[in-house]
C-alpha cells in the first residue's frame, strides 16, 4: 500500500472515530426494528428514522450522513459529506474509491463502496472495526456483479465464532474476501497470510487491515493453496467459495461463493490438502457444503474424502448443522445472486440448478463445520488412533456470547487428555462437571424414581445427553475430590452390582463426556 493511500486511510479512520460511527450509534439512530429490517434488505424504516431525526434536530449529523451514504447506499449532499469527513475530504474519499468523483456542480454524492461498523465479542474480548466491501443489491438496485466482494455475512460470522483463538506463530486465511477472517486471526497470530483469487478482494482486504490498524497481515494473489506452496501454518481458516453452482452456460459464477468446480469438489479439495500446509499440531477450520446422492449419505462422502487424503492421517471433526432439499438450496442461492422469484430468469436458473443436481443424482445438500488437525509427534496422544468424529447437530446452539471457538478447544483438550490415559489411569483421575451443565429429570406423576434423565449443556452445541442412573450418579459425584474409580466403587455397593463390570460400562461413557466438555479433568489429574 502506497504512503499517500496510507495517509488517506489514516484520515478516514480519524473522521470515523470523531463521528462516532459505531454499531451502537447506528442502532441508536434508527432502532432495533429498523436494524432487523436492514438485515432483511429493507432500508425504508431506517431512512424514515433518519428523516425524522433531521426534522427534530433541524439538521443532519455526521453519523447520520455516513449511515445514509455508506450503509443505506443513498446519495447525500456534498456539503454534508464534507462536514462528516473533514480530515479526509471529498477528494480523499474519491481517491479511496468510496464515492464517485465530485464536481462543484454536483447536487449529491453517491457511494461506490459499502462502509459500515462491525462489532464483536470473541475469546480475547470486545472489539469493533470498520469494514469496506462492494455495494450490495440494495444499494445498486440490481443484482451484484460476478466479481462482487462481499462484506460481513452470516457465514463470516459463523466462521469467526468457530475460530480457536490460542496464540500461534503463523496463520493462513484461505480465500480472504474482504479480510474479515484474517483480521480475527491477526488478534492471536503473530503473522497472517491472506490469499484470494481476486485482486479486487485483496485490495479491499488490505484497505480494511490498514483502516483497523493491523500490520501483521500479508496479502497474496492466487487460487487456493498455490500462493503458499512451500509453507506450513499453525492455523488455517477458510470460508471457501463452497456454494454448489451449475457449471453451465448462462449461469453466473460469483467469485465470493462459487469455486469453479463441479458439485462439492472444492470442499473436497480443501479437506484433502489442508493437512499438507499445517505444521505439526496445526489446526484447519472451514465451512462447507456436501452432497447427498441416491447412493451415498453426505457425511459418508466426507468420510471417504478423509480416507482418500494423501500423505498425512489427520484428526477430523465434522459437524453437519443443516441439510437442505435441492429445491430449497437452488431457490436460496439464485435469490442470493439478486434474481427475483416469479421471473423468467429465475425459472431458467432454477431449471439449470435442478438439471445439474439430477445429472449427479443429488437429492439434498448438507452444510457444516470442518476441523482438521495434523498430529504432533511430540504430543502425548501421538500414538493414539486419530480422532474421526462426524456428527449431525441440527438443533439450536447453546448460549455463548464469544462463539464456539473456546468450546471446540476445550473439547479437543478433553479428548487429548482422555485418549492419552489407560482405563486404569482414567479411573484414578478426578473430574469436575462443567459449570454450564445441568441435569433434567422426568417423572411419571406419583413416581419417586425418574423415568428419564438428561444432561443439558448450556453453552457449546447445547447438547442433550440421555443418562441412566449409574452415569447420572457418577457425574453428580464428580466434584474434583473423589476419583472416578472410587465413585464407581461406591455406586457398585449402592446398586448391588459388580464393581469391575460397572467401571467397564461407565469408563467409555466418561470418555465421551470428556470429548464433549461435559466433564473436565481437574488440573491436578
Amino acid at each position: 500500500m502506497t504512503h499517500p493511500q496510507r495517509d488517506l486511510i489514516a484520515a478516514l479512520r480519524s473522521d470515523l472515530t470523531a463521528a462516532g460511527f459505531t454499531v451502537s450509534a447506528l442502532s441508536g439512530l434508527w432502532g432495533q426494528d429498523a436494524d432487523a429490517a436492514l438485515h432483511r434488505n429493507q432500508r425504508v424504516p431506517a431512512l424514515r428514522a433518519l428523516t425524522q431525526l433531521r426534522r427534530t434536530l433541524g439538521r443532519s449529523t455526521p453519523t447520520a450522513t455516513l449511515a445514509e451514504l455508506f450503509v443505506l447506499g443513498l446519495p447525500v449532499p456534498p456539503a454534508l459529506l464534507a462536514e462528516a469527513l473533514p480530515t479526509l475530504g471529498l477528494q480523499g474519499a474519491s481517491e479511496l474509491r468510496l464515492i464517485s468523483s465530485v464536481s462543484e456542480r454536483d447536487e449529491s454524492v453517491r457511494p461506490t463502496a459499502d462502509l459500515r461498523p462491525y462489532s464483536f465479542i470473541d475469546q480475547l474480548g470486545v472489539g469493533s472495526w470498520w469494514i469496506v466491501s462492494d455495494l450490495g443489491e440494495l444499494s445498486l438496485g440490481h443484482a451484484v456483479g460476478e466479481d462482487h466482494v462481499l462484506g460481513v455475512g452470516g457465514a463470516s460470522l459463523t466462521l469467526s465464532g468457530l475460530m480457536i483463538q490460542r496464540p500461534v506463530e503463523a496463520a493462513l486465511d484461505l480465500g480472504t474476501g474482504c479480510g474479515i477472517q484474517a483480521m480475527h486471526a491477526a488478534r492471536h497470530a503473530r503473522r497472517v497470510v491472506a490469499t484470494d483469487i481476486s485482486a479486487r478482494a485483496l485490495d479491499i482486504a488490505a484497505l480494511n487491515a490498514e483502516l483497523n490498524g493491523f500490520e501483521n497481515i500479508e496479502f497474496r494473489l492466487g487460487s487456493l493453496f498455490e500462493p503458499v506452496a512451500d509453507e506450513t501454518f499453525d492455523q488455517i481458516v477458510s470460508n471457501p467459495p463452497f456454494v454448489i453452482t451449475p457449471r453451465a452456460e448462462g449461469v453466473p459464477s460469483y467469485e465470493y461463493r462459487d469455486g469453479g468446480m463441479v458439485g462439492d469438489a472444492l470442499v473436497q479439495h480443501v479437506m484433502r490438502h489442508a493437512s499438507d500446509y499445517l505444521a505439526p499440531g496445526g489446526i484447519a477450520q472451514s465451512l462447507g457444503n456436501w452432497e447427498y446422492t441416491h447412493e451415498k449419505d453426505g457425511l459418508d462422502r466426507v468420510n471417504g474424502w478423509l480416507d482418500d487424503s494423501p500423505a498425512l492421517v489427520v484428526d477430523a471433526w465434522v459437524i453437519e448443522r443443516d441439510v437442505q432439499h435441492i429445491f430449497e438450496y437452488a431457490e436460496t442461492w439464485i435469490r442470493d445472486g439478486g434474481t427475483t422469484p416469479a421471473s423468467p430468469e429465475f425459472d431458467r436458473l432454477y431449471g439449470a440448478w435442478l438439471n445439474d443436481f439430477e445429472h449427479r443424482g443429488v437429492e439434498r445438500v448438507g452444510f457444516g463445520y470442518v476441523l482438521l488437525r495434523r498430529p504432533d509427534a511430540a504430543s502425548s496422544v501421538a500414538s493414539a488412533a486419530p480422532l474421526r468424529r462426524l456428527e449431525q447437530l441440527h438443533g439450536p446452539l447453546g448460549g455463548s456470547g464469544s462463539g464456539l471457538g473456546a468450546h471446540l478447544a476445550e473439547c479437543l483438550d478433553g479428548h487429548d487428555w482422555q485418549a492419552s490415559r489407560s482405563d486404569a489411569e482414567l479411573a484414578s483421575s478426578t473430574l469436575v462437571v462443567a459449570s454450564d451443565v445441568t441435569v433434567e429429570r422426568h417423572y411419571w406423576p406419583g413416581d419417586d424414581d425418574p423415568t428419564a434423565m438428561i444432561l443439558r449443556q448450556g453453552g457449546g452445541f447445547g447438547r442433550q445427553t440421555p443418562v441412566d442412573t449409574g452415569l447420572a450418579a457418577l457425574v453428580g459425584a464428580c466434584d474434583g475430590e473423589l476419583s472416578v474409580g472410587a465413585i464407581c466403587g461406591a455406586l457398585a455397593q449402592l446398586l448391588s452390582v459388580d464393581e469391575r463390570a460397572l467401571e467397564a460400562e461407565l469408563l467409555p461413557l466418561v470418555r465421551s463426556l470428556l470429548d464433549d466438555a461435559i466433564l473436565l479433568p481437574t488440573t491436578a489429574s
